[in-house]
């Protein structure tokens, strides 16, 4: 896998919206070492504690700050740099954040990815155009069977209908422009649903593994509102993972890989909050958890997808069960924060590691 990745990446031009975020440094990261040229688009991202300028990605990869809503700067930096691939991970992706303000929300996760698409439907030399949405933009419907990717989309709170809005723009735009019987696809265009992501260097407030190595830092108790709330938890790298195989199978054929992807946990693997939680006392050896009374807002209780499409059409497969993914999660911040390491080190090694795994 490592071999392949690296003939098809190398010297390639990839651009990537939210290079700055939590996923976006991962996959910075990732593609640099690839061999990529990379050009990232980044939002002002706090550089106190934050993952992109801890891997000194600043230096690695060519960084524009913009806002993803500015269609006009945004297809300036495209036409400029003509990348071949394009992976749009920009988003406003808290939940809590939407109830807050969820007129941003809206306009960052719907338009940002319209005026996303909306250029690259007129630019020839872009080959492939991946849009992280959620595993949130599915209508719920209590289930725990798992959301395929035929299944209606909707959302009870601003961040997943903001989703939902993006999935709906690229479906219209993909039968619209994309698809054309008069010529031949020039570019595709696919939608990549994951689930809850977890790793190293995420520091984003109202997250449950940061909140939870902060407290146990501070030696506080760790409060959880949603205690029972199952979630299809998986290692940042693993969506990663099927995002580098999405664009390079688009590429080759667009036609046949363009359209809706889940990247999720195997069938029956979803943990609950507070579980999650107690596997890091466990790894961490100390901390302490309580439950909140007081629910803050609504949040989906049930969540899995089905991942079937994607293991049998791209051969994708999860690598790491849930207790490998928090344990090396937890390593991340104990090997930073306690050892004092340097994030670079451990996130290459982390990658490297995942890729050589079989």
């Amino acid at each position: 896998m490592e071999e392949k990745l690296k003939f098809f990446y190398k010297n390639k031009k990839i651009l990537i919206t939210g290079a700055t975020g939590f996923k976006g440094s991962w996959l910075c990261m990732w593609l640099n070492y690839l061999g990529a040229d990379i050009i990232g688009v980044g939002h002002s991202p706090n550089k106190n504690k934050n993952l992109f300028y801890s891997l000194n990605l600043q230096k690695k990869i060519k960084l524009n700050l913009l806002d993803i809503r500015n269609k006009i700067k945004l297809k300036k930096i495209i036409n400029k740099n003509r990348p071949q691939i394009i992976f749009h991970m920009a988003a406003q992706p808290l939940i809590y954040d939407s109830y807050i303000n969820p007129s941003l929300t809206y306009e960052v996760n719907s338009l940002g990815t319209l005026n996303i698409i909306d250029i690259v439907k007129d630019c020839k030399f872009v080959k492939s155009l991946v849009c992280i949405t959620s595993d949130k933009c599915y209508e719920n419907n209590n289930s725990t069977t798992g959301f395929k990717e035929n299944d209606k989309l909707g959302g009870d709170d601003p961040y997943s209908g903001s989703k939902a809005c993006a999935e709906i723009i690229a479906k219209t735009y993909l039968k619209s422009f994309f698809f054309s019987k008069n010529k031949k696809m020039n570019c595709g265009l696919a939608t990549a649903r994951a689930g809850n992501v977890i790793g190293g260097g995420d520091w984003s407030p109202n997250r449950l593994i940061p909140d939870a190595i902060n407290s146990i830092i501070n030696n506080k108790t760790i409060f959880l509102r949603n205690p029972n709330f199952n979630r299809p938890w998986q290692h940042v790298m693993e969506p990663l993972y099927g995002y580098l195989i999405l664009a390079e199978k688009i590429f080759h054929n667009p036609k046949k890989f363009s359209g809706a992807w889940n990247f999720g946990t195997t069938k029956n693997t979803i943990t609950n909050v507070f579980e999650i939680v107690k596997k890091i006392i466990n790894y961490w050896g100390s901390g302490r958890v309580k439950s909140l009374t007081k629910k803050m807002f609504y949040e989906q209780k049930n969540l899995q997808l089905n991942i079937h499409k994607s293991k049998k059409k791209l051969k994708w497969n999860p690598k790491y069960s849930i207790t490998e993914s928090v344990n090396i999660t937890s390593q991340w911040y104990k090997k930073v924060l306690i050892e004092r390491i340097n994030p670079e080190v451990i996130t290459l090694d982390q990658i490297k590691k995942y890729m050589k795994k079989k």
